[in-house]
């Protein structure tokens, strides 16, 4: 996925725009960059690779060659950025939280008008400098990001930083979320609240859907207002938001609290010794389903906190598969003789879950209950990069749907509505292959009560196939 901050201040903004941007690292895991400006020496600007090492140690040691107040950084899963441009809209550097399926289709547009790439990374087209080109379309900044809303197919949040202030720009249907904090004499922007606390920002408000702004040292001001319809990904609060974080106002640990309660309320004709959360984002869901269930909470299960504070997704699957294992430590004296349940936040592959249940039974667990905080992921998801999946056939339900069906887009819907007899056919399966004692996922419609926010404002596709797919279709609200 990945996240950004940035920060515009009258004062230095280095050390804002560094702790700032970490506290986005639990977004991405491939590259970060840090650029600022300063009106004597201009535009200064670092990249670095996130795959073996982590932001800080990065950047740390670099921190006093960036100058200025004003700065954006990004942590990213895609290509190497901030991309910095010179147009006759000005110079300028700009940072995206981007999946565009139709970058190719747009790149042979644009070399065909005799446009040029020059950022290349393994011989692939940087999708932010391909953003930056559209932008260099319009007459405004303005113009040139609703160019880019209306060329691209999947979703495009950015900030942009010139030489008179940062715009933020959120996606079209507004799928990854832009918060906007102050301080005195400093505003910030980020895809996270976490950002904030810290460093003495208060959260102002979010950006809407579309909307686009301006933010100076001294206040901000609104270019475009947001939009009518909105998109925001539901994944955001079952997996990828970090527990302190809000969006749209909603905190992320209350709703997986919720919605872990809910299925505790529900589930109490299991008989089980303990709950357990799967580190990090299946704690939260796992203590609200112990005081549901009335099912005590203990830790069977830790992640390994002093070399392994977040996830890594190395790209050969094996060494991801090690990786996931390596990470999480299984309590033997809590585990021995306990029916237990454990609750995550999805099933993707399968892998990992299948590689901890068997490591659960040899530690001498006599059942082993799985609790999923969201419903089966039934489609690969065109909007946002939350899994590194390639193709739909990586995800366990898809190869079931296969398996059963000789044809893994058969059906689909059936497969998605909870309780359907294919539905509970392929849960059933799931637990077969997986080794559970039983597993059970959330109701979409649990999910989307305890998210608080009307079922047509969020995104579900990848759970129902259902999504606003036509970008400009959106009105003025």
């Amino acid at each position: 996925m990945g996240g950004f901050f940035g920060t515009i201040s009258k004062n230095d903004c280095v050390n804002d725009l560094f702790y700032g941007t970490d506290y986005n690292s639990h977004l991405g895991t491939k590259r970060a960059g840090l650029v600022t400006f300063d009106e004597e020496s201009g535009f200064h600007r670092s990249i670095h690779s996130l795959e073996r090492q982590y932001f800080r140690s990065r950047f740390e040691d670099e921190l006093d060659q960036f100058k200025g107040h004003q700065g954006v950084g990004i942590i990213s899963d895609t290509d190497p950025q901030p991309i910095i441009v010179n147009s006759h809209l000005g110079r300028y550097a700009v940072v995206t939280v981007a999946k565009i399926n139709n970058l190719r289709e747009i790149a042979d547009e644009l070399l065909a008008n005799r446009m040029h790439f020059s950022e290349m990374s393994a011989n692939n087209i940087n999708q932010t400098e391909l953003v930056a080109l559209i932008i260099n379309m319009g007459d405004t900044f303005a113009e040139g990001i609703n160019k880019v809303y209306q060329r691209i197919n999947g979703s495009c949040s950015m900030l942009i930083l010139t030489e008179d202030g940062i715009i933020a720009a959120r996606d079209f249907l507004g799928r990854t979320p832009i918060v906007i904090g102050k301080k005195d004499g400093a505003y910030a922007v980020s895809s996270e609240t976490t950002s904030f606390p810290n460093l003495d920002y208060q959260v102002v408000r979010d950006l809407g859907p579309g909307e686009i702004v301006r933010l100076r040292a001294d206040g901000e001001e609104v270019i475009q207002k947001p939009l009518s319809r909105c998109q925001i990904c539901s994944f955001l609060w079952v997996y990828y938001g970090f527990p302190a974080s809000d969006y749209e106002g909603i905190n992320t640990e209350d709703v997986r609290e919720k919605n872990g309660r809910l299925m505790g309320e529900k589930d109490q004709d299991l008989e089980a010794d303990l709950v357990c959360g799967i580190p990090d984002s299946g704690v939260g869901m796992a203590l609200g389903y112990s005081h549901g269930s009335k099912i005590p909470y203990k830790r069977a299960v830790l992640k390994y906190t002093p070399t392994w504070p977040r996830s890594f997704t190395p790209g050969n699957q094996k060494r991801r598969d090690l990786v996931a294992k390596m990470k999480l430590i299984p309590n033997p004296s809590i585990l021995n003789g306990q029916r237990i349940v454990f609750c995550d936040d999805s099933i993707v592959r399968g892998t990992q879950l299948r590689d901890n249940v068997r490591t659960f039974f040899d530690y001498g667990a006599k059942e082993v209950h799985v609790r999923i905080s969201c419903p089966p992921l039934v489609y690969g998801c065109p909007f946002i990069g939350f899994t590194s999946s390639k193709t739909d056939m990586e995800l366990i339900t898809r190869r079931i749907i296969n398996d059963f069906e000789g044809d893994d887009k058969k059906n689909l819907e059936k497969y998605a509505k909870t309780g359907s007899p294919e539905y509970q056919r392929m849960v059933g399966e799931i637990a077969r292959r997986l080794g559970l004692t039983s597993v059970k996922f959330a109701s979409l419609e649990d999910l989307i009560h305890s998210i608080g926010l009307p079922k047509e404002r969020v995104c579900t596709h990848c759970f129902d196939g259902t999504s606003y797919c036509h970008e400009k279709d959106n009105e003025e609200g």
